[in-house]
């Protein structure tokens, strides 16, 4: 049964972490700022929950969001603001998008840029991470639209035969998640 929650979690004058390519620090702008135009470059995490079966946690984003409205993404994703670190951050949201409590674990770090017709962009460095959870995911509606667990297999073949359903940073962070982590995944558990 899909539970839900309404709370808003996300503001748009929150301060964001503007670095350059090498992730040192060069200001701090409100989320809007960052995601107009061409986007400035900001630091932001995705997370990759997954149950006790492999399946992930996939979410399909709220018509609320300004970038990628209803567009089917990783299990949860964001930034981390002023004056917090990448993983406290990643554990806020976890807890804020999914109730879920939990240690993610540190893959890699990507730098993307991607352009949502003349609405915005997305310019980030981005810290990739995985989770594990089987507890009841109760999701915030103000967040999230729907969600549900995945087959990798079946998310394999969903990018490759509906690429226009999902968000561009899943798109490149699952195969690589599959071709580099998968083994660490499974360790994981």
């Amino acid at each position: 049964m899909k539970q839900s929650r309404a709370k808003v979690v996300s503001f748009d004058s929150e301060p964001l972490i503007l670095v350059d390519e090498k992730d040192n620090v060069v200001g701090y702008d409100s989320k809007v700022a960052c995601h107009q135009g061409h986007g400035q470059l900001h630091r932001a995490f995705s997370i990759f929950v997954f149950n006790r079966h492999n399946e992930l946690l996939l979410q399909q984003r709220s018509v609320q969001k300004p970038l990628w409205p209803l567009y089917w993404s990783n299990s949860c994703c964001s930034h981390p603001r002023h004056g917090e670190g990448d993983l406290e951050s990643a554990q806020r949201r976890l807890q804020e998008e999914l109730c879920i409590t939990g240690l993610p674990e540190f893959l890699y770090r990507f730098r993307y840029h991607a352009s949502y017709g003349d609405i915005g962009a997305e310019h980030e460095l981005c810290s990739v991470y995985i989770a594990r959870s089987d507890a009841p995911v109760e999701v915030n509606a103000s967040e999230i639209a729907d969600w549900c667990y995945i087959a990798p297999e079946t998310l394999d073949r969903e990018l490759a035969e509906n690429p226009e359903r999902y968000t561009p940073w899943l798109k490149l962070e699952w195969p690589r998640l599959r071709k580099e982590f998968w083994s660490r995944l499974e360790a994981h558990g």
